[in-house]
């Protein structure tokens, strides 16, 4: 999230620096692409980790010729299981440094050593030396010195363990050490190839509503193989996968701003199973378990479906900006450090049975064109997202390239262009790229929105929201919620463009949208019921001290910014406008109770789960 602003100050500097280096020879169009670091600094992560494909790479490995990389693995085959913590030892090591390093690359046959032909498809990552360091780029990676004894070695041939958190990513994994850290990377040596013992398993299945009836439910998993699945369920039930996937051609990409997804960042995403589970009742728990016999099944499971769309009670959860955390003290090229402690608090709240559905409202897996990282990310929340509905928005880390018909023209998805969420999280929408729909639950109206596609007045975007909201029968779902990524009302004032604002509020006035969710900006932040930037009214204090919105007295919408579920935090100005009741940057969610009358909210913090701010609306 930066300023819009900003980012087109950055695109248009990029583009003069790209054209500049048509014309330019050798040694120029070196320092073009060096001093375009600074222009791409904040495209995809701060890390000297994310730059090792723009280094030098000299062969170190005279300086130990008796270098061995073992990987300890707990199968006796030494093929690597689903999930798991994983030791690689590296010994022979002549003079430990501070800058060794093991890197995890997948697949294993990549080539590590310059790759020569795609020297500007490096531009994106950021800082240069001369060309890139590997052809694949590493999922993850170490410095040696994380075994506290490492540096501590005196003798001729030392040795140090670290531990990796590897899962399924269908391809063959390697090991190489490094010496001369990130920015001054030098090879020295590599493990043998390893496999998964089954790369075609059925893994990290989520699942996602497809109506309002919840009498039926969808679920989405992964596997290596192409051929149809099945989902069995609800004791004697079953239906057949549809299978999907999506290919380096299938990426955008620019002349002028080749992307990581259609290079360094590639990684094979396999096939993409979904199944439809029909015949369901709602509110009611059911068993389930998907697979084939040819490829294994998964374990047994139980989900919950949600209350169908009139019915009286929902419990739900919502947030933005997630991301994943390693499990491990791996660097990664994007890290969004309060992902695992958000999913693992939500996680709880589900096992308690007091959640119906989950939506996260945009920059779900921050991916952004490194593929293996959608895996690391769907294996994170699968505990939660394999027992209730996950429904998700589209987020500009999800869609926006320049060309590609976004809104917006930064290059966030890192050449993503919503192929690779829409292929993992397919929702209730009309078609292909247009991410918009509504779904409605017990007594709520949701209507999702892309804020990444055109929402202007002769949109058909537009036109969708007009006649959806238009259309809701406020006696059968009394509550109507806004959802998209992008928000109207921050302190952050650079995050909100006005001109989406001056075309969609007055929609949400027309309609009496009771609350508005967005995330983008990582923080918390609750408004007063607002309009055009004034306060139309306040909320009052219940008998227990908690505010209260009179929507039997309708004025204009409660706006929330819930993009605290993972990113690191923005902190707020010193001066905020009169419109901001509650800012909170801390990691967190925002706990939902919605009955006929009232609509219940918390904001949970994800370490302590304590509630750091409550409010009611009331008919």
């Amino acid at each position: 999230m930066e300023s819009n602003n900003h980012w087109i100050l950055k695109y248009v500097l990029l583009m003069i620096l790209c054209v500049k280096s048509l014309s330019a020879d050798d040694a120029t169009l070196e320092d073009v692409i060096r001093e375009s670091s600074r222009v791409h600094r904040n495209f995809t992560a701060l890390s000297e980790f994310r730059t090792i494909n723009r280094r030098v790479l000299p062969d170190c490995s005279a300086s130990s010729p008796n270098l061995k990389l073992m990987v300890n693995v707990s199968s006796s085959n030494s093929s690597l299981s689903d999930d798991e913590f994983i030791t690689v030892t590296v010994s022979g090591v002549s003079r430990p440094s501070h800058g060794d390093w093991v890197a995890m690359i997948s697949p294993s046959n990549s080539n590590v050593n310059t790759c020569l032909h795609s020297e500007l498809y490096y531009v994106q990552t950021g800082d240069i030396a001369k060309l890139p360091l590997l052809c694949h780029y590493p999922v993850k990676a170490q410095f040696m010195s994380n075994d506290p004894n490492y540096l501590n070695c005196k003798s001729k041939a030392c040795s140090g363990s670290i531990k990796f958190h590897v899962i399924n990513i269908r391809t063959d994994i390697e090991f190489v050490f490094f010496t001369g850290g990130f920015l001054t990377p030098c090879f020295v040596g590599r493990s043998k190839p390893l496999t998964f013992s089954n790369p075609k398993r059925p893994l990290y299945g989520h699942l996602s509503s497809t109506d309002s009836t919840s009498t039926s439910m969808r679920l989405t998993w992964v596997s290596g193989d192409n051929q149809p699945q099945q989902v069995q369920y609800a004791n004697g039930k079953s239906a057949t996968s549809v299978i999907t996937t999506f290919s380096q051609d299938d990426m955008c990409s620019s002349a002028l701003l080749p992307s990581p997804a259609k290079d360094f960042g590639w990684h094979d995403p396999g096939y993409i199973h979904s199944a439809v589970m029909t015949g369901l009742s709602p509110s009611t728990t059911f068993n389930y378990r998907y697979g084939s016999d040819y490829v294994g099944w998964s374990e047994q499971m139980k989900f919950l479906t949600p209350p169908a769309g009139g019915s009286d009670e929902l419990r739900f959860i919502t947030y933005g900006d997630m991301g994943k955390t390693p499990l491990d003290d791996s660097q990664e090229h994007y890290i969004q450090p309060g992902a695992l402690s958000v999913i693992s608090s939500i996680d709880e709240e589900v096992k308690s049975e007091n959640v119906d559905s989950v939506f996260h409202i945009g920059d779900i897996s921050y991916a952004t064109g490194f593929l293996a990282e959608w895996d690391f990310f769907l294996s994170l929340v699968n505990p939660v997202a394999s027992r209730v509905s996950y429904m998700t928005a589209i987020g500009n880390h999800e869609r926006d390239y320049v060309n590609s018909g976004s809104v917006y023209i930064t290059p966030d998805s890192g050449g993503e262009c919503g192929v690779a969420y829409e292929t993992y999280f397919p929702m209730p929408t009309s078609a292909k790229d247009k991410p918009w729909y509504s779904i409605e639950q017990a007594s709520v109206h949701f209507t999702v929105i892309s804020t990444e596609h055109d929402w202007s007045q002769n949109s058909e975007q537009y036109a969708w929201m007009k006649k959806d909201m238009a259309s809701v029968n406020r006696q059968k779902t009394p509550w109507l919620i806004f959802m998209g990524h992008r928000p109207m009302y921050t302190s952050d004032h650079s995050s909100a463009d006005k001109n989406f604002v001056a075309a969609v509020e007055p929609l949400l006035l027309a309609n009496k949208v009771d609350l508005v969710l967005f995330g983008h900006v990582h923080n918390y932040e609750r408004t007063c019921s607002v309009y055009q930037n004034q306060c139309k009214a306040m909320p009052k204090k219940d008998s227990k001290g908690v505010d209260t919105y009179d929507h039997k007295n309708y004025s204009a919408p409660v706006h929330v910014v819930v993009g605290n579920a993972g990113f690191i935090l923005d902190q707020f100005p010193s001066s905020v406008d009169n419109w901001s009741l509650i800012r909170i940057s801390e990691f967190g969610y925002l706990r939902a109770h919605a009955t006929r009358n009232d609509l219940s909210l918390e904001l949970v913090t994800a370490d302590t789960k304590e509630v750091k701010d409550s409010f009611h609306i009331t008919k």
